[in-house]
């Protein structure tokens, strides 16, 4: 099958996004996560000791789903929950060392990535774009993941 002709703005611009979401794929394929590991255990970097309850809002999934993920997560030594206060049911979740280190480094993948798409144009050109970019998204409601 023929890819789709990409040829308005908007179709462009998804064009870039599709490039940016395949270099973080492979980033994270790299290190033989799933996608929702690679968000999970970033979101616990940034969010130590996060309640199940946390994940499972962020990743939009249910209490089971998570609970597989973080158990997937565990055997691999790269996440740990811990109790709190001696209670049971109280569990908090972290990275752990090996897995915070397994994800260092996504930023700056992606970083690179946003240099590679944007290499053809000369620092005026990459202004313009931005503030074009900008000045469209200033009249949009902000993504949110509620």
């Amino acid at each position: 099958m023929d890819a789709p002709r990409l040829t308005t703005t908007l179709d462009l611009l998804r064009w870039i996004g599709w490039a940016q979401q395949k270099a973080g794929e492979e980033w994270i394929r790299e290190r033989e996560l799933s996608f929702s590991q690679a968000f999970a255990l970033g979101y616990l970097v940034q969010n130590p000791g996060a309640i199940q309850r946390d994940l499972q809002q962020m990743t939009r999934t249910s209490a089971a789903s998570v609970s597989s993920l973080l158990q997937g997560l565990q055997r691999r030594g790269l996440v740990e929950r811990r109790t709190e206060g001696g209670d049971e049911r109280s569990k908090r979740v972290y990275a752990t060392p090996a897995g915070a280190e397994l994800i260092a480094g996504f930023d700056a993948a992606m970083a690179a990535t946003e240099e590679t798409i944007l290499a053809p144009l000369d620092q005026a050109e990459r202004d313009a774009l931005h503030a074009l970019l900008t000045k469209i998204t200033s009249v949009l409601p902000r993504p949110s993941r509620d």
